[in-house]
This record gives C-alpha cells, structure tokens and sequence, in this order.
C-alpha cells in the first residue's frame, strides 16, 4: 500500500488505521514533505517495522516509478487544496493536482499496480474555482485512464466526499484561532456544506478500496449543516462577521450533480456514479443499486439528513 500526499491529516489518520487494522505487508508514505516523515516516522516506525517513507513529489514520475515498485494499492491524496491561493497561483495548481495525477496514473500502469483510488472533493462537482476545476480534471484522467491500462490490469476509482472536521486547515481550526480575539467570520449566513469526519473518511475509502471495479466515483452519504449553525455550536460566546462571499466560493456544494444523477446508483450508506462509457458494465453489476431520478442532485442545501447541536458534538468525540 502506497500513499501519495502521506504526511497529510488524511495521510497520517489512513496510516494508523491501516497499522492498527490491517495485515498490510508493507505501508509507504510519499511526501514531499521531509518534516512531516522525520516526525511521524519518529512516532511511529519504532513501533512497526512495515512503514517506509519515500520522499518525492507528484510532478516528478520517474520517482513516483521508482516509489511503486512491487506495491498493489494506491491511494492518491496528494493535491494542492487551499482556494484563495491557488486563484493566485494557477499554474501551480494545475502542475499538482492535474499533471501531478497523471504522472500517479502512468506510473501505476508501468509497474502494474492493482488498484488506485483518488481522494476527490465537492468542489469538482460543477466547479467554481480553479482548485474545483483541477479535481474534476483529475477525476477525469483517473476514470478515463481504465481505458488504456491495458494488460496491466490496474484499475482506478474515485472518492469524492465534502468537508472534513479536523482535517489540518479546515474550517474547526480556523474557528480555534479566530475565538481567541471573540468574533468568527462568516462569509453567508444561509452557506450550507457537507461534512465528514476524518476517521469516517478514511474508513470509506478504505472500504472503497476493497469494493472498486475502476470507473466509479464512489460518494458517501454524509449530513448537511450551515455554516453559521456550525460556527454558533462551536464558538458560542463569540460574535459572529458576515463578510461576503469570496472568489470562486459556493453558497451549496454538490456532491452528486444533476447530470451524474441518471447514471449514479444508490445504496444504503453511498453513491455509485458510473462511467459515461458503458464499459464498466461488462464485467461487474450494479443493479441491486437504486437508480437516481434525472436531474436530482445530492446538494447540501436540498439534504435530507442534517446535523443540530448533538449529533455534530457526538460526531466531534465532544458529548
């Protein structure tokens, strides 16, 4: 097992998982990020002698080849991921998260890795920012790439999920900071989002991992809240700013858009959005999955199941 983008929260919360609850004869963590793999090998490789650390970058395939020689799976989740900067620095985001995929592709192909899933995010569904638009580009290249895979027999999947609590940079650390002064910010006091914890999103994509054919963006049912609600649960005593919607930011996200909806499947606790091209179908069947009417999206702001006070602080490990 491989991961790209490893000292990340996903990164470090699938390794441990995968020490804890698997019997993986091997767990290598790609980063480019030398500090991260100094602490979390001191934290945790004297205790597991399965781990290695690979320093490289998703832009360099020679070393992505070299990184997946003799390994099965691959968990893509390395990506360039803050908005505002990347808005600023198109370019770099492009490289990464789009040029950077296609790299973790080719390479998986020439070393016949089994499996590789990506970890996509709603912000590719109909995107409006630039970040968006490189993950829907990813999720493109990795769907597309079961068609010249070849003898290989590498197959690749995709998971797209909404918010993750906890996660470094998210939105429950930007809170944290701003409570100390007494005021949080919002940008729209009707903004709705997706939201997942990181456990819970690593065991989907583990479980994910097991399930794939290649093809499929696999999404998982997960609650809706606003923003404002959110931030009144978490920060109680602070005042709350409005002050506006920035670039390239939604007032909903989608998770499921209106056009994937007449070929997504759903089943008791995820999504299955098929490929365009009916490939897919020759070898494994979905047909137990209940079909999505046309043109019905899974939205945050049109969710059926949403989270109050006490099921997001039971979520959070606060109750």
């Amino acid at each position: 097992m491989l991961i790209t983008g490893g000292t990340g929260s996903f990164g470090q919360a699938c390794v441990e998982n995968l020490l804890n609850n698997s019997n993986a004869r091997r767990i290598i963590i790609f980063s480019r990020d030398e500090l991260k793999q100094s602490e979390m090998a001191s934290r945790l490789a004297a205790h597991d002698s399965r781990l290695r650390f690979f320093i490289g970058d998703v832009r360099d395939k020679d070393r992505l080849e070299r990184a997946f020689e003799g390994v099965d799976y691959v968990i893509h989740a390395a990506a360039l991921k803050q908005v505002p900067i990347l808005e600023y620095n198109p370019s770099e985001a492009i490289k990464t998260n789009v040029l950077g995929t296609q790299n973790v592709i080719d390479a998986a192909i020439n070393k016949k890795v089994k499996r590789v899933l990506l970890i996509s995010t709603d912000k590719a569904a109909n995107p409006a920012n630039l970040y968006g638009a490189t993950k829907l580009c990813a999720e493109k290249l990795m769907v597309n790439g079961n068609f010249y895979s070849g003898e290989s027999g590498t197959r690749l999947s995709v998971v797209r999920y909404g918010n993750v609590l906890g996660s470094r940079g998210s939105l429950l650390h930007i809170i944290n900071k701003q409570r100390e002064r007494g005021e949080v910010t919002i940008t729209h006091e009707d903004m709705t989002r997706f939201w997942i914890t990181l456990d819970q999103g690593v065991k989907f994509v583990l479980d994910v991992l097991e399930k794939m054919h290649g093809g499929e963006i696999f999404v998982p049912k997960i609650p809706s809240m606003k923003i404002k609600d959110f931030m009144m649960i978490m920060a109680p005593d602070c005042q709350l700013k409005v002050i506006g919607i920035r670039p390239g930011e939604k007032l909903h996200e989608v998770l499921v858009t209106p056009e994937e909806a007449r070929r997504t499947k759903e089943f008791d606790e995820f999504f299955v959005i098929l490929p365009e091209h009916q490939w897919l179908e020759d070898y494994v069947n979905y047909s137990n999955g209940v079909g999505l009417q046309d043109n019905t999206p899974f939205a945050s702001n049109t969710n059926t199941v949403w989270l109050d006070s006490e099921s997001l602080k039971r979520l959070l490990g606060i109750l």
